[in-house]
């Protein structure tokens, strides 16, 4: 017999970013609760809305499975006495799995006979079994939480209700005080209390409360009331499906309405109208068949039709506020020159123990010039780039980026065109703040892209002086993030460098360090960085562990060179030499490991010919590596290992004559450099 499960779970309002993912928490913990308890289910339905976060289960078992399950004994040396009667032992084992010495076989375990028995478990009520769901719920980890009344409990909100039914049963528990019931909430305002007389009833009961419990069902909803707005007006609702599942969770019955402001504001950067609509206000925007911004919004109500004037005017009188101060912010920042504002950041701290905006900008536009030598930057375009990096943060102190922090680089690009910079100039100011996630935008143009590089480089370096290093997930000024943009973009553009002579470079030339311990502190502690950053990059490519660890491990410390070794290793990883080919590079490291000299090898100490091919092999590798592609020096060292195999065949390396001994560690020890340079294969599994 089988019955729909329901447990819901009411809480005041929740933040619209986590109403989903709860919700999918939970049905996966509940799902893992049934399955580990052993209750058969079907399908699953979750719920979730500001309010409650649902599961609803169909055709529940109302019994767990019956299981057979063997139980160990002593050993039949223990179990048996010298007359071939149970001992003590076999029958103290016996009464305590609840059977009969006539249950009683024997099974070998290495070799030993052991006696054994098959206990049947009897299934319980699932009834009986749900009654401990409210430790699941407790089980539930939320990045925000709160606790409230005088109890320590952490959820994300104040739990206020809890709806637990098995078919039209009331399942009976408690979860922090609360006990299980049938009664829920309906909406807020529209709504009274919903009793769901059974499981199967849930989302009808609470429609009957003008709530839409179902997320998709009210997405639908919303989508279909913009289409019909955008059928009737002749207008564009440009996609947004971020802020459309924000306004989704926000709300419990979604009533889709416009509204209008004055034409005056369009005079407004488009970004400044729809930051003020979408990001501050969760409106919708509305342009033309052309894709121009018109001057109306579009407002998703939770609640009915009712009233939905005074809400429109409400709605208006609170985006005209906004948009108001937006013109008064973008008419008096425009009367400031970018000079006097870039003279501003002198008195702004970038951070306490680092210095000012100014002394990061100065930074960074040392650091970008050495970069435009590293990347080959055109000279036409250096000015461009020296210029972008002196000024690039003047917008910080304007009016329009106080009130509107997201618009910061934005409205410095804005700005600089007004003020008559370059096009090039104002892009850069813009794009150095990509990319803006792990996956974002990245710049487009080079500039932008150098200039991106050199003020995450600066903040990185910066923040590592000051032993200011992420550990653990403790990353309060987003190093992280900058560098992982960093990858990104050397990845765009496919911009190949030595990371440690860059920073060499900047270590000395901008930030003036003599101490080399202090440098090559430095150096060490941010490429470790930047490869952990590497292998961030590489788990998006499907990089298998063990090639990633490989990677991590090289002496290479190209950042561009290491995600296309990886890629090439990964790629090869199936063909059938592949075992053979890392097996034998990594004899070689293996063997000379402990060469840490300059490396001396007299050719007149060769002994073999086998020694004589792997030294021509070697010095072969030696000519191309520099300009070798990494599928050309993956090659080399395929074709390499052959010679590897016959070397070892044939010679002894660790003989008695200390001069030939050295020799071909030498020898190996000049071949290892170059298979590390490109991974540090031992970390390859080859089973």
């Amino acid at each position: 017999m089988t019955e729909t499960f329901l447990l819901e779970i009411g809480l005041e309002e929740v933040p619209a970013r986590f109403v989903r993912s709860s919700s999918e928490q939970l049905k996966e913990r509940v799902v893992r609760f049934l399955k580990e308890n052993r209750l058969t289910f079907g399908e699953v339905q979750t719920y979730a809305t500001p309010r409650r976060f649902a599961v609803q289960i169909k055709d529940l078992a109302d019994k767990q499975e019956d299981i057979t399950e063997k139980a160990k004994g002593p050993s039949k040396k223990i179990a048996l006495d010298a007359d071939g009667n149970w001992t003590k032992a076999a029958q103290g084992f016996i009464r305590g799995q609840g059977l009969t010495t006539e249950d009683i076989y024997f099974e070998s375990i290495k070799g030993v006979d052991y006696i054994h028995v098959n206990k049947e478990i009897k299934g319980n009520a699932s009834k009986e079994i749900l009654q401990t769901l409210p430790e699941v719920i407790a089980s539930m980890t939320f990045p925000v939480t709160m606790h409230w009344g005088s109890s320590r409990f952490e959820f994300i909100r104040p739990v206020h209700w809890l709806v637990v039914l098995f078919g039209a049963d009331i399942v009976p528990c408690s979860f922090i005080g609360i006990h299980s019931d049938r009664i829920s909430k309906g909406h807020r305002f529209l709504g009274q209390e919903a009793v769901i007389d059974h499981a199967d009833h849930y989302a009808e009961k609470l429609r009957e409360q003008f709530v839409i419990a179902d997320l998709d069902e009210r997405k639908a909803m919303i989508k279909k009331q913009l289409a019909h707005l955008e059928e009737v007006h002749n207008w564009v609702i440009p996609k947004d499906d971020n802020l459309l599942e924000e306004v989704v969770s926000l709300v419990e019955y979604p009533t889709a309405f416009s509204g209008s402001f004055a034409e005056k504001y369009l005079v407004l950067p488009k970004e400044v109208l729809i930051t003020s609509m979408k990001d501050h206000q969760r409106y919708f925007q509305v342009t033309d068949q052309k894709g121009d911004l018109l001057p109306y919004f579009v407002s998703v109500r939770n609640g009915n039709t009712d009233y939905i004037e005074n809400v429109r005017k409400g709605n208006e009188k609170v985006l005209v506020a906004r948009l108001e101060d937006g013109l008064f912010f973008y008419e008096e920042d425009k009367k400031i020159a970018i000079e006097q504002s870039v003279k501003r950041l002198e008195t702004i701290a970038f951070h306490a123990e680092i210095g000012s905006l100014a002394d990061k900008m100065n930074n960074t536009e040392q650091i970008a010039t050495l970069l435009a030598e590293v990347f080959s930057l055109q000279p036409e375009k250096v000015a461009h780039l020296k210029r972008a990096a002196h000024i690039y943060k003047f917008d910080l102190v304007s009016n329009m980026v106080g009130e509107f922090p997201e618009l910061q680089g934005i409205m410095g690009e804005k700005y600089a065109l007004m003020a008559g910079e370059d096009p090039e100039v104002a892009i850069a100011i813009r794009e150095h703040y990509l990319p803006l996630t792990s996956e974002g935008k990245l710049p487009e143009s080079e500039i932008g892209a150098i200039l991106a590089i050199a003020d995450k480089l600066d903040s990185i370096i910066s923040f590592f002086k000051q032993e200011m290093i992420p550990t653990g997930s403790n990353d309060p000024y987003a190093l992280r993030r900058q560098m992982i943009g960093i990858v990104q973009i050397i990845e765009s553009r496919n911009w190949s460098f030595s990371l440690g002579q860059l920073l060499q470079l900047i270590l000395k030339n901008v930030y003036g360090l003599k101490e080399p311990a202090q440098i090559e502190k430095l150096i060490t502690g941010i490429a470790h960085f930047a490869k952990n950053r590497i292998l961030q990059k590489l788990q998006t490519y499907q990089i298998a562990h063990d090639i990633q660890e490989a990677i991590l491990h090289a002496k290479n410390d190209d950042l561009l060179a290491l995600i296309k070794q990886a890629r090439v290793l990964n790629r090869h990883h199936g063909d059938t030499n592949f075992k053979e080919v890392i097996e034998a590079l990594a004899r070689v490291i293996n063997i000379s490991k402990n060469v840490n000299k300059e490396l001396v090898i007299d050719a007149d100490l060769f002994e073999t010919t086998s020694e004589k091919n792997l030294y021509v092999q070697a010095n072969h590798l030696a000519t191309i590596w520099d300009s070798a592609t990494i599928e050309e020096k993956y090659t080399a060292l395929e074709n390499l290992a052959p010679y590897i195999v016959n070397y070892f065949d044939e010679n002894m390396v660790m003989v008695d004559d200390s001069k030939i001994k050295e020799n071909r560690l030498n020898t190996l020890a000049f071949v290892a450099n170059f298979i590390l340079d490109f991974a540090d294969v031992r970390k390859i599994v080859t089973k």
